[in-house]
């Protein structure tokens, strides 16, 4: 990377940007068109060619993508490029239906891991340095993407994946990686071992921990700084786009994470109208690649809501972290909320830890909410009972919902090496 590690792009002007990324688009859109028959068709139907485009503007003209779409065209249907192309598959778990599969071409393999590189350097990383990767290895994208991004950037790579809590803990005390990347939620896990073997999570060599793959919290981000004595910041991305390294959080900063407008371009609509809102209005994120080959994506609806907000750290627009995504929001008997209102809530008492789960039943003709919630080491019962009126009431008052709270001792919930399950909902699908 030149310019002291910053790509070229990075300092340009926003009209030298603005210039690319239309370059980019029209390429894209005509790639798409010609290479994806789903896209042909959408196209068509929705009267609309990539000779269309003229300005950046003109892109509101074109249709969404769903995930929906994605999962209609399983497996190999959403490809632009022969299969003989491809260098790798990834695919999500699928545990709400099909998976959605995309590829890469060696191409798209090299323009992902300098992009994770580049996330890797903006949150503080130096080639050199030790990189401990606590993502998932396989079809997820989290691991290898970090891992080529990492090497990219001149790391040395602990490919540890997830699991295996105790050799984790280990090999961070062995190895002494400068970095880690891994889910929020599994460095809490990691965080409750380290005092479990009765060792100081300040004390490691950690500097830097570059979380993503799930929603979290300033209130997370600050028990996981405090805790151990590191940096936290957000790196964002979907499998549908490209994998972790669409935008990454500056550490000098910590402001939102920065988008790599040179190789996706945003937008944010208005989730009901499908509206384009102004730059500062909060809304659902949509993304279009500018420089895939094996499968373009054009104005991908995230389900993420957020607001894009002007660069600080570089030229290109940030967004607001993502705390919340439309898909993840809770109705309990005509109230909307969602999982991070009760986590922010959870981290007010002293005596829970950050762990939860929220169960939601209907025994009857109503929704009943219970939250389990765990003490943390050292806190007694009576602080947990006293802690568990607390909550309720501030709950009912703050969100609205009406909640019984079951205090469990510490370790008491299931721990998830990957993204945290904070909702499990048990009422009938009638």
């Amino acid at each position: 990377m030149s310019l002291k590690g910053l790509d070229l792009i990075e300092t340009a002007s926003r009209d030298e940007l603005q210039a690319l990324q239309l370059e980019r688009l029209h390429r894209s859109l005509r790639h798409a068109y010609e290479g994806n028959p789903c896209y042909r068709r959408k196209f068509d139907e929705a009267g609309v060619h990539p000779d269309d485009l003229r300005s950046l503007g003109d892109l509101a003209r074109f249709p969404f993508t769903t995930k929906a779409d994605l999962r209609d065209a399983y497996p190999f249907g959403f490809f632009a490029v022969p299969m003989e192309r491809l260098a790798r598959l990834h695919a999500s778990s699928g545990t709400t239906g099909k998976p959605t599969v995309v590829g890469y071409t060696r191409k798209d393999i090299e323009t992902w891991s300098k992009i994770v590189a580049r996330s890797i350097h903006a949150a503080g990383g130096r080639p050199g340095m030790k990189v401990h990767i606590a993502y998932g290895y396989g079809l997820f994208t989290g691991g290898l993407g970090a891992h080529y991004g990492a090497e990219e950037l001149g790391c040395t790579v602990i490919p540890m994946s997830g699991g295996q809590t105790e050799k984790q803990v280990q090999l961070i005390s062995d190895f002494r990686p400068d970095i880690i990347m891994v889910t929020p939620s599994y460095m809490l896990a990691l965080l409750d071992e380290f005092r479990r073997q009765g060792l100081d999570p300040t004390a490691t060599s950690l500097k830097t921990g570059i979380f993503g793959a799930e929603p979290w919290t300033d209130t997370v981000r600050r028990e996981i700084e405090q805790s151990f004595a590191i940096d936290a910041v957000d790196i964002y991305g979907l499998s549908e786009v490209m994998g972790p390294g669409v935008a990454q959080e500056c550490v000098e900063a910590k402001d939102g994470p920065t988008i790599w407008e040179d190789h996706f371009y945003p937008e944010v609509i208005d989730p009901a109208t499908g509206d384009v809102l102004p730059d500062g209005a909060e809304g659902e994120l949509v993304f279009t690649s500018l420089t895939k080959e094996a499968m373009p994506i054009v104005r991908y609806r995230t389900r993420d809501l957020t607001r894009l907000l002007p660069g600080t750290s570089r030229v290109m627009r940030r967004m607001e972290r993502i705390a919340r995504r439309s898909n993840d929001m809770l109705i309990v008997r005509g109230v909307n909320a969602y999982p991070g209102q009760f986590e922010e809530h959870i981290l007010g008492c002293p005596a829970f830890s950050p762990h939860f789960r929220i169960e939601l039943t209907r025994p009857g003709r109503m929704d009943q909410v219970r939250l389990k919630v765990e003490l943390r080491p050292g806190a007694t019962s009576g602080d947990g009972q006293e802690n568990a009126r607390q909550l309720a009431h501030r709950i009912k008052t703050m969100i609205g919902i009406s909640v019984a709270v079951d205090v469990l001792p510490p370790d008491g919930l299931p721990r998830s090496t990957g993204k945290a399950q904070r909702v499990v909902d048990l009422r009938p699908k009638d």
